[in-house]
Order: C-alpha cells, then structure tokens, then sequence
C-alpha cells in the first residue's frame, strides 16, 4: 500500500549512465518506448554527456531499489536537455517523476542553464501531462524525431527552487 511515507523514503543518488542500475532502467524505458510507438528505439546517448559539469544522471532509489531515473546533457551553451526520464510501472502516481524532474532542472540551473528543453511524444500521454504540469511550453519538435508526427518539444525556463538532495556517488 502507498502513501505520504512513499516520498519520503526516495533518494536521489547521482551515478554515472554507464552504472548498471541506470542501465537496467534505460533498458526497460527503451523497451516500453519502443512498444508504445511500435517502432525502432531512440538511438544511443553518449553516456559522457551526463557527466558533470555539463551534465547530470540520477537515480531514484525507494527501499535500496532503483525506481526511477532522469538526466540531462548540454543542448547549447544556456540550455540542457531532459533525457531518459522513467519510473518503474509499480511507483508511476506516487510523484517520483516529479521529484526526479524538479531535482534535474535545480541541478540543471546551479550548472549554468537557463533552460531545459525535451522531446517527448504522442504515446507517452503521462510524460506530457507531467511536463505541462511543471511549467513546460510546447516547441517546434528537434532532435531524432523531429520528423515524426508523434514527436513533442518542450521547454521551460529555469528558476530556482527547493530540490532534495541525492547522496554520494
């Protein structure tokens, strides 16, 4: 059973994307996209790029267990991008993603953005409501989808505010 308590007991805890915990999660994210839009998966992603400075890659860890994960890369000099945002189909409604999200953008901003872009889709009807929900506007789409019909972009201007802090690394 889920409650308030649920949140409380999440960590973030910052890890490089070649961990395998971040692995095994950008697996399974890849695995649903790639069912969702029955098609080709996203392509790879230098795991170098979330590294800091110029980027970031968490872990959202409930119970000693990776529930969730989310990073971002440099976009241009004053914007990063959201990537590889997921939680497990057993913690979705009980506000992981948005932790995970508010903790990225905080981090994203101490960094030096001042805003964060994404790309999202059509099928992923959650991930868009999380997104407006949190003050994102929508874009021309950009990136590897740009061309696909299904394809959203997204961006939001940074501005500070409160984030839990993850542990070590």
């Amino acid at each position: 059973m889920s409650g308030p308590a649920d949140r409380h007991d999440l960590v973030l805890v910052r890890v490089a994307l070649a961990d395998r915990r971040a692995q095994a999660l950008e697996d399974a994210m890849l695995a649903e996209t790639a069912e969702r839009y029955r098609s080709d998966r996203p392509g790879p992603v230098d795991g170098a790029d979330f590294d800091p400075p110029d980027g970031l890659f968490v872990l959202a860890v409930a119970d000693g267990s990776p529930v969730g994960c989310g990073g971002f890369r440099r976009l241009a000099p004053d914007q990063a991008e959201l990537k590889r945002m997921y939680v497990v189909p057993s913690h979705r409604g009980k506000a992981v993603g948005r932790r995970l999200l508010r903790f990225l953008e905080e981090q994203a901003l101490t960094a030096g953005y001042s805003a964060m872009w994404l790309e999202t889709g059509t099928e992923q009807p959650e991930a868009v409501s999380l997104y407006v929900s949190s003050g994102y506007r929508p874009i021309d789409p950009y990136g590897e989808f740009k061309d696909d019909r299904r394809s959203l972009g997204f961006s939001k201007t940074l501005c500070h505010q409160a984030a839990p802090e993850p542990r070590g690394h």
